[in-house]
């Protein structure tokens, strides 16, 4: 499976992370380990919520659709909505 995940932030709530893997928990354990280097800095991160999709593509669509305008007000609305407006990653 393919999964588009959100990280929030436990240093810092009002941060997120966006991101994509076949391995969550693994990748979850990098962010927390500091091997990526944007969320290094917010580290430690926790698990908000994944979408599992069969299709890789459709899991990279999907991702690009919440980095975008349009997905970033989606993403607050719909599953991130303590969020303070300005302070998305």
């Amino acid at each position: 499976m393919h999964n588009v995940y959100i990280l929030v932030s436990l240093k810092d709530p009002a941060r997120y992370y966006i991101g994509r893997t076949e391995n969550l928990e693994a990748r979850l354990q990098q962010h927390n380990r500091g091997e990526s280097s944007y969320s290094k800095r917010y580290a430690p991160w926790r698990l908000e919520t994944y979408i599992a999709f069969n299709a890789l593509r459709r899991a990279g669509d999907f991702e690009r659709y919440l980095k975008s305008g349009s997905g970033h007000a989606f993403l607050k609305k719909r599953f991130l909505p303590k969020l303070a407006p300005d302070q998305s990653g």
